[in-house]
């Protein structure tokens, strides 16, 4: 069978949409009518997003602070692991955090990230990344 032949046909038929909708039956579906719902992501699809959604973040830090590699890895990691789950634009809003790590002020740094209402809503998650920021 041609299978670039049938990939065309179904992009034809069912569409293609970069952002989950609901189908016509309701379902949630991305992409050439993947049914979130019922059939999901298997682990090497959600492997390849992740992977996909790292380097997208690093590369806007990058952009945005451009200073962040300079860190050791430990708070590199941990930096990246706020932007992952805040994005870039809300993680620039910790004005008085990210300028105690780029002053080297890690203690400071660390009980920032703490001061804030993202660590009560993420919890465990905020402490294990002030305690990265905090010993590197």
């Amino acid at each position: 069978m041609n299978l670039d032949l049938l990939k065309k046909e179904l992009v034809r038929d069912e569409g293609e949409r970069l952002k989950p909708y609901r189908c016509t039956a309701g379902k949630l579906t991305i992409g050439v009518g993947r049914n979130l719902d019922d059939v999901g992501l298997s682990a090497d699809e959600s492997a390849y997003l992740l992977s996909n959604d790292i380097a997208r973040v690093m590369a806007e830090l990058d952009k945005a602070l451009p200073w962040w590699r300079g860190l050791s890895e430990v708070r590199q990691r941990a930096l990246a692991n706020m932007a992952f789950n805040l994005g870039v634009p809300r993680l620039k809003g910790f004005a008085r955090m990210l300028a105690a790590l780029q002053a080297g002020q890690w203690d400071e740094a660390a009980t920032q990230a703490l001061a804030s209402k993202w660590a009560v809503q993420v919890g465990d998650r905020a402490k294990r990344i002030a305690t990265m920021i905090k010993e590197g």
